[in-house]
């Protein structure tokens, strides 16, 4: 008797939902063009209600950032990574077992009276207390741009650059294109660089330009570890066309795991200075003031968590090593550089601008740049980068020139316009 009646709800079941499907059509076919919501945006609105209850925690104190952003300063202990299970007991770690040796031995001279203070936009109107972390806001607009609730603060498709790939066809089948410096065929456990920070245009709202810096293990196939951290300008995650902070991490090739910021479980913020995703400023000016930030990622060797630092005194917080398969041990690849998005609007390449939107011919001042390149070695000692390579997929449309010298270290310049006359 107890199964035939479970079969029955079964058959129940399978009825309601058919007709619950047909009715959802029958909805969206009656109120369509009426200016009303059908039954699947209303479902779809109730699932970003929902996913924004899961982002947004509750504040402490909030904080109206002159560019609109809203800053939650969050209890450190309240903070979205730690909705992850395997985070759900964790002890945060308050700071680094150790600093990667030589990291304050940078010369003080000659580039860096040009390398002027960077703040964030939302420091102009009050800052988190201590015990709390500043998270940018999630507004439901910003979740509607995404393809869907589950792909919102993801990066779509393959993102990073393959210097190693030889095959043309496959070079811009992602719509990413890239031009960077690079090392390779070594243990990694970190990397910094000086980031010349600019305003790039974006063509089309679903296009972005990001400058930074790539931490990678694992092949560029379904495996790929990478930890991302540097600045962004992205309309369609943000709303609007600031130049962002951002980081970003994944374990296996941005298909499933990882996000933008702090936009799913993963990264652990220690700092009450500085908000993942929120404008950086000033920015530099073409023949005019110039402006750069420090980014370093590097593997503490004790608790063999990732580690990330926002110039000489923010220590952001961590990736726990437990998110990597690759990345758990070392990296095996390091990039510097830019990467943009070109959609190819009307057929031809995208006029998003890459860095300064300006040629390295340019050098300093016109074009953007990465200066004082470094990884980290196996004795966690910062160390100047051996045998650097440079890729760019159309050197015509965005490009990368490398040198060194005394001041700058091992540097290069990159970007470029996209579109023009050798760019159609």
């Amino acid at each position: 008797m107890a199964a035939s009646a479970r079969a029955c709800l079964v058959a129940l079941a399978l009825v309601a939902a058919l007709f619950l499907d047909g009715a959802a059509a029958a909805a969206e076919g009656n109120v369509r063009g009426r200016g009303s919501l059908t039954l699947r945006q209303l479902l779809r609105q109730r699932q970003v209600r929902s996913h924004l209850k899961r982002l947004n925690k509750a504040p402490l104190a909030t904080i109206q950032s002159p560019d609109g952003d809203i800053i939650d300063c969050v209890h450190i202990s309240n903070q979205p990574a730690l909705d992850h299970p395997f985070l759900k007991n964790h002890t945060i770690q308050m700071r680094p077992a150790y600093h990667p040796e030589g990291l304050y031995d940078e010369s003080k001279v000659a580039s860096q009276q040009n390398a002027q203070r960077i703040t964030q936009m939302w420091h102009q109107n009050g800052r988190c207390p201590e015990n709390t972390i500043p998270i940018r806001r999630t507004k439901e607009e910003d979740v509607l741009r995404a393809s869907s609730v589950r792909r919102y603060g993801k990066k779509k498709g393959r993102s990073t650059a393959n210097p190693m790939s030889v095959d043309p066809d496959m070079l811009n089948e992602s719509g990413h294109q890239h031009a960077i410096a690079y090392v390779e065929g070594d243990k990694y456990y970190g990397a910094k660089a000086t980031i010349n920070v600019w305003q790039p245009k974006i063509e089309q709202a679903n296009e972005f330009s990001l400058s930074q810096l790539w931490i990678l293990g694992g092949s560029f196939g379904q495996d790929l570890n990478s930890i991302e951290a540097g600045w962004q300008v992205s309309p369609d995650l943000y709303g609007d066309n600031n130049t962002r902070l951002f980081t970003y991490w994944t374990s296996d090739a941005y298909q499933a795991t990882g996000c933008y910021n702090l936009l799913c479980s993963g990264f652990i913020q220690i700092s009450n200075q500085i908000a993942m995703g929120a404008s950086i400023f000033p920015i530099s000016n073409y023949g005019g003031s110039q402006y750069d930030i420090n980014i370093l990622v590097w593997k503490d060797p004790k608790e063999g968590n990732w580690w990330l630092q926002f110039g000489n005194n923010y220590v952001l917080g961590y990736w726990p090593s437990f998110l990597f398969s690759y990345l758990a041990d070392s990296a095996s690849m390091i990039e510097w550089g830019g990467e943009v998005v070109n959609s190819e609007p009307d057929g031809s390449h995208t006029t998003t601008q890459m860095g300064s939107g300006h040629f390295p011919e340019e050098g300093f001042g016109k074009a953007s740049y990465f200066r004082n390149i470094q990884v980290v070695d196996s004795t966690n000692n910062l160390k100047a980068p051996r045998g650097v390579g440079t890729f760019t997929e159309q050197s015509n449309c965005y490009d990368v020139q490398n040198g060194n010298n005394g001041d700058w270290g091992t540097y290069f310049y990159y970007g470029g316009p996209g579109k023009n006359s050798n760019c159609p």
